[in-house]
């Protein structure tokens, strides 16, 4: 470890994010909570299966039962289908198959070529807003933004003249703080769609749940959190940096690298090849006849071939590209690096493909149990005796997850524990899964750049090291907390704007969900 390294891993932290820092780092690894609780799921459903439970389905009527799935026949038929279970498992197949394409682009060099590109030939006057936007975009390729937005970001601020924490700070606003902000379908998109399409179908098994169910309100919030980005950027943060002096070694300052010709060459030719093959998709999507649309003629309708194939869009939407940029310029010899692309961008998720074991174990013993039904009804009852409106529930899954978010670092982790309890709870309130979702990315976003528990902070920390020496976790978070808490304030009254004038979230979304006669 680098003595870079060390200082950030040991720089202390006080106060409120001292104690965030000690609690989370007691907490154990998420795989290891979700075998923790579908021990307790199992423990509980075995004592509560002995209870006469006064509480009823309001979709059925039927009276709700807690099923022992520690008798001998349902921990067997658990064994049984355990592989099953997990194969079958919604969030899985549509986030790797994602990678596939994005791996791709990013093993060719596309996509930071791309990025490299675009911050290149920004006037210096929409610097800011281009590096929040550079950030949120990024996402697309999953981690891509930590590793190369946020330095860059730094990197041209100082060659503009400008301090370079603020550059770090902006990148990292778009990147972590505006996570669930982007007009380019990402692999986020059917992670937390699969999640929450496994929680809604605890409380009605027929439900559908669109890969792109918060498109719009995800493309709008791109705009709001540029624009506040930039703001907060120019007029409060990178002015109170003005005391702080650089004092990293001239030497090894970080340099922004001119793109090549041959990088140039085949990023037009790259960018070109998407553009295509976006004209020719909407080509054939005109016709009446289209084989992309439902018998009825309907493009946006569950049924509708385009709408089951978006996942597959965004494979081909990364990989071709991907393809044409690594011939051009010649970072791709064959098919073999192709191939090796997409081997790495699987071996990128093999801790996602471990924690999403356990957790389809602990969301499939949830609601087999009954205790997920059992849970959302009695909390429904709760909310609905409270006579809270609508808005104000919103608020507080929007809270409830940012502080959950304080402790629990993993996206997936944190939906897969929450979308079975908020998704049927919410349901049975009349509140559509879609928007239950929304609050959720709200929540989760807003509060990333804070948490010294989210995996790439300390490795921000190390940027920030190369230019200002005694930056420790507490620097960080202190200067991201206006981002953070203006962020999480003014995108919540965003998504309650969307709600209150009915603006669609996405494609085949709700506001409101009525319980099947």
């Amino acid at each position: 470890m680098s003595e870079q390294e060390q200082a950030a891993k040991a720089a202390p932290t006080k106060g409120f994010l001292g104690t965030v820092e000690r609690v989370g780092n007691a907490l154990p690894d998420p795989a290891v909570l979700f075998i923790a609780l579908l021990g307790i799921v199992w423990v509980l459903s075995w004592w509560l299966s002995y209870i006469e439970f006064n509480i009823f389905h309001p979709a059925t009527g039927e009276r709700i039962i807690v099923v022992n799935q520690l008798a001998g026949e349902n921990f067997v038929q658990f064994m049984a289908t355990m592989v099953t279970r997990f194969m079958t498992f919604g969030p899985i197949g549509v986030v790797l198959v994602a990678m596939l394409g994005i791996g791709v682009a990013e093993h060719s060099g596309f996509i930071t070529t791309a990025i490299r590109g675009l911050l290149n030939v920004t006037p210096k006057q929409l610097l800011t807003p281009m590096v929040i936007l550079v950030g949120i975009i990024s996402h697309s390729a999953v981690d891509a933004g930590y590793v190369l937005v946020i330095p860059i970001g730094g990197v041209i601020f100082y060659a503009a003249g400008r301090h370079p924490l603020a550059g770090i700070a902006a990148a990292f606003a778009g990147v972590s703080g505006g996570f669930s902000a982007n007009f380019v379908p990402s692999s986020l998109d059917p992670l937390l769609q699969g999640l929450t399409l496994q929680g809604a179908q605890l409380m009605d098994p027929d439900i559908q749940v669109n890969v792109l169910n918060n498109y719009f309100f995800t493309t709008a919030s791109s705009v709001l959190i540029t624009g506040l980005g930039w703001y907060l950027t120019d007029k409060v943060v990178e002015p109170r940096l003005k005391g702080v002096e650089i004092d990293g070694d001239a030497e090894d300052l970080p340099e922004l690298h001119p793109i090549e010709p041959n990088e140039r060459r085949g990023l037009r030719w790259a960018l070109l090849s998407m553009v295509g093959g976006l004209v020719i998709l909407a080509l054939t999507l005109m016709p009446a006849d289209s084989p992309w649309r439902d018998p009825s003629g309907t493009l946006v309708s569950f049924g509708a071939p385009i709408m089951q194939s978006i996942v597959s869009l965004i494979f081909f939407l990364f990989m071709i590209p991907g393809i044409v940029y690594g011939r051009v310029a010649g970072t791709m010899k064959g098919m073999k690096d192709m191939i090796d692309g997409m081997t790495r961008a699987m071996r990128d998720m093999a801790y996602y493909l471990v924690i999403m074991f356990f957790i389809a174990q602990f969301v499939i013993a949830f609601g087999q149990s009954g205790l997920g039904t059992l849970l959302a009804i009695s909390g429904a009852r709760g909310l609905e005796a409270l006579g809270l409106p609508t808005a104000v529930t919103i608020v507080g899954i929007v809270l409830l997850t940012g502080f959950v978010n304080l402790f629990v670092g993993s996206a997936s982790g944190k939906w897969g524990l929450l979308a079975p309890i908020f998704v049927p709870m919410l349901m049975a309130l009349g509140v559509s899964p879609d928007l239950t979702q929304a609050a959720y990315r709200v929540g989760d976003s807003s509060t990333n750049i804070i948490t010294p528990l989210m995996p790439y902070f300390p490795l921000v920390v190390i940027y920030c090291q190369r230019y200002v020496k005694n930056t420790g976790i507490g620097t960080l978070a202190a200067m991201m907390l206006p981002y953070s808490m203006t962020f999480i304030v003014t995108w919540t009254i965003f998504l309650l704007i969307f709600y209150w004038l009915g603006i669609p979230l996405g494609i085949l979304s709700s506001y409101e969900y009525t319980m099947p006669q």
